[in-house]
């Protein structure tokens, strides 16, 4: 896993081998954090990374300057390595969350400027999450929420659905208020 841009772009961090979660592959995390920065301004805006896995989303945004920025993650050795990880970059800003995603979304009281949600590829349910996320107001006026998924997939037909973008087998599906 790389950070592709900002204060600590090229670092490099690998999951032990054990690791059960999927990193985005760096050409999909340039290509939509090329998309967000077109309309975002990193230091202005409060993130949640749901199902963050290695935390490298949560990383990048940091690293681009981030200040707010929500990380839940329910694998107690996903949620070490991404402790560990932040310590070692002084990342204060990132709040990490050991609890169930979708447990979250339904007693979150806090709204954000992005909501990313990475679940397992093969994850039952997926649909729920624009649903919970659009339900309970948890996205700021002008504010995204972006689900990672397989080809497989498709999300368009959902409420709130905007446009997906896919890069190689990676698909961004992005929702609005």
């Amino acid at each position: 896993m790389r950070i592709v841009s900002g204060e600590h772009k090229g670092r490099v961090f690998s999951p032990p081998k054990n690791f059960k979660a999927r990193p985005t592959t760096d050409i999909a995390k340039e290509g939509l954090f090329n998309i967000i920065n077109n309309y975002f301004d990193f230091e202005e805006i409060a993130v949640l990374d749901l199902f963050s896995g290695t935390g490298s989303i949560s990383f990048e945004f940091a690293s681009r300057g981030c200040e707010s920025i929500h990380l839940v993650e329910m694998n107690i050795a996903h949620f070490q390595f991404i402790r560990k990880v932040q310590h070692e970059l002084n990342f204060t800003q990132i709040v990490p969350i050991r609890h169930d995603a979708y447990k979250f979304l339904k007693t979150c009281k806090i709204s954000f400027d992005i909501i990313f949600a990475d679940p397992p590829y093969e994850f039952k349910g997926i649909e729920q999450i624009p649903e919970l996320v659009l339900k309970n107001k948890l996205l700021n006026k002008e504010g995204w929420l972006i689900v990672e998924h397989s080809k497989r997939i498709d999300l368009s037909e959902l409420d709130g659905y905007w446009q997906t973008r896919n890069y190689g087998n990676v698909h961004f599906s992005f929702f609005k208020q």
